[in-house]
């Protein structure tokens, strides 16, 4: 496997099963098979096996109790082996008084459990263990959060402004006024490794944790191509002309939508002019300073979480394996 598909979400190989999608004899004979199960998300966050790094996905027969709660029919993430594995979605519950409050999605370190599960099980931020999940519970975690977010912001046709339904498995919303078809979103993002001899640009949004820097990222603009977006982003948030741009990795970030194009480019100066609105701050870091972040003995810096594919390629360029 390549170095690229070994970020977090990078994916897993699962079959999923397109050619079932739009045959609703065989989604319901999937969602009968014995075999079949379901993860179960809640406001976004994936019911884990709760405690310790090896927790992972539950997976809940079809016929257990707990699905009947959930909203709209549950949708086909693929196949794992010859076992149908759905999603579904029960954030309409509500969780029993006492129980910790969600905080701040970046920063929600609340576990939820649900009285008809094991206490064991609990609900999860998914950005808190995302670097401990398996490639398989990752993806499926990923692709379930994207899809639930998207059907829930995107409940009406926007020709018609009809309330539109889920087709497709949970992979369209068909408009039965004016009979449009709406496909799930994804918006592309770039994050850069933009470099200078030894150094790395890096950079803060405004209400990060103190101390954490990460790579400079920005939304690619329609008829923009991913290097253009590059250059473009860190010229505007530092001030900083860009040369050479290369490709490296990509990463599903479903938070709530993106998909992140990881590059490397070439910074042509490293006089800054920092956009205040876009960032809280910007500067350069040498590669002995991003190695002491790394090792948690910086005295100011704290790099990009575990996971993120920020983290990913500042790991892998201390290494030196991005060439």
């Amino acid at each position: 496997m390549r170095l690229a598909e070994t970020v977090t979400f990078g994916g897993s190989a699962l079959n999923r099963a397109a050619e079932l999608r739009g045959d609703a004899d065989a989604l319901a004979r999937a969602a009968r098979d014995r075999a079949a199960h379901a993860i179960l998300l809640w406001r976004g966050k994936p019911l884990m096996h709760g405690g310790g790094p090896d927790q992972g996905l539950v997976r809940l027969p079809m016929d257990h109790p707990v699905l009947a709660e959930a909203e709209g029919a549950p949708v086909l993430l693929g196949l794992e082996g010859d076992a149908p594995v759905f999603a579904q979605d029960i954030s309409s519950w509500q969780p029993p008084t006492g129980q910790e409050v969600p905080g701040d999605g970046f920063r929600d370190t609340t576990r939820q459990s649900h009285p008809g599960l094991p206490p064991e099980q609990v609900f999860t931020e998914l950005r808190s263990v995302m670097s401990h999940l398996q490639p398989r519970d990752a993806e499926l975690a990923a692709t379930a959060r994207a899809l639930f977010g998207w059907h829930r912001t995107h409940r009406y046709c926007a020709i018609c402004a009809a309330q539109s339904v889920p087709d497709q498995g949970g992979w369209q919303r068909v408009c039965p006024s004016c009979g449009a078809h709406h496909f799930p979103r994804t918006d592309p993002v770039v994050i850069m490794l933009i470099t200078h001899g030894n150094s790395v640009l890096v950079g803060r949004s405004h209400g990060w944790p103190e101390g954490m820097y990460s790579l400079l990222a920005g939304f690619v603009e329609p008829g923009e191509t991913i290097e253009a977006a590059v250059r473009r982003e860190v010229m505007e948030e530092a001030g900083v002309e860009v040369g050479r741009v290369e490709y490296l990795a990509s990463q599903p970030w479903p938070f709530p939508s993106s998909l992140m194009f990881g590059c490397r480019g070439e910074a042509q100066q490293t006089d800054l002019r920092i956009d205040p609105v876009e960032l809280d701050d910007a500067m350069w870091v040498t590669r002995e300073q991003m190695m002491e972040a790394f090792a948690g003995r910086h005295p100011v810096l704290a790099p990009a979480r575990k996971g993120a594919i920020a983290h990913f390629i500042l790991r892998n360029w201390l290494a030196d394996k991005l060439d």
